[in-house]
């Protein structure tokens, strides 16, 4: 039992009943970061400073994107808990797969189905897939941020145990004090890579198709891998092997995705005008 140690604040998951309906937090958390992200989205797309010869959308055609982006992700994110962390279970009851209000979402399924309704979505507009997904991690750790703060207050998700001075004793979790771990999560995922995606654009990072979508998802990666030490495994997982858990393993691909991405998108050098072509072909 550490010395010191900061009470779990008891928030009721339900932010508000509509009615016999209840509004959770965690929902709400993606429902905002939706709205927030398309505002955010709308406002980048009207600065033409920022993207340069870049072939980009209008901002009176993001809501097909929001879309898109929004279904595959909800999509892809269940399809990946249910096939990297909860498989067995799923088997015996198909039925609960389609339960997304009783939690289980996957941030790798989701960044998947995600990707591939970007990919839909470039190919309507004609723009290049990379810009495309270059518009979303511009505004996708602000989700990430939300979601986060939303584990914590369900709460779920929640870190080792620990002796920390700020270590918790979550309900449900026993009595061992734990690191609040979607608090880290929500710093680094959220907060820190929002801010580098938000300086990189700022200086250019548009006229680069591929270079906010690279550091988006590689500094992801290195974050997620770094907050995995201080999680708890997910029960019906555990370790793996050698420590690693679901999430280091999904994770590790994305740094190297991420990176090869940044050093295409740089030695490529900015987009010039007599490509525009080329780049919504």
């Amino acid at each position: 039992m550490p010395l010191f140690m900061l009470n779990y604040p008891m928030i009721d998951p339900v932010m508000v009943n509509l009615g016999p309906f209840p509004v959770r937090w965690y929902a709400m958390g993606y429902i905002v970061s939706l709205v927030l992200g398309w505002l955010i989205a709308m406002r980048l797309t009207r600065s033409e400073t920022l993207w340069g010869a870049v072939k980009h959308p209008a901002p009176d055609r993001l809501d097909d994107l929001l879309v898109f982006v929004a279904f595959g992700a909800v999509l892809g994110g269940r399809t990946g808990y249910v096939l990297f962390y909860n498989l067995p279970f799923f088997l015996q009851n198909p039925l609960e797969i389609p339960a997304v209000w009783k939690g289980g979402m996957s941030f790798h399924g989701g960044l998947a189905g995600a990707t591939l309704g970007a990919w839909l979505y470039a190919r309507r507009e004609k723009i290049a897939f990379l810009t495309a997904g270059d518009i979303c991690s511009a505004v996708a750790p602000l989700g990430l941020f939300l979601v986060r703060i939303a584990n914590f207050i369900k709460p779920e998700l929640w870190g080792r145990p620990t002796d920390v001075p700020w270590a918790m004793v979550f309900p449900g979790a026993g009595p061992e004090p734990r690191h609040p771990s979607q608090l880290y999560e929500a710093g680094l995922e959220g907060l820190a890579l929002g801010l580098i995606v938000a300086l990189a654009v700022r200086m250019g990072a548009f006229r680069r198709p591929g270079l906010t979508s690279g550091l988006f998802i590689g500094f992801y990666g290195l974050a997620r891998i770094f907050c995995e030490f201080f999680r708890e495994p997910d029960p019906q997982l555990g370790f793996l092997f050698g420590g690693a858990t679901m999430g280091m393993l999904l994770s590790a691909p994305l740094v190297a995705l991420g990176g090869a991405l940044v050093l295409y998108s740089l030695r490529r050098g900015p987009v010039a005008a007599e490509n525009l072509a080329a780049e919504g072909s």
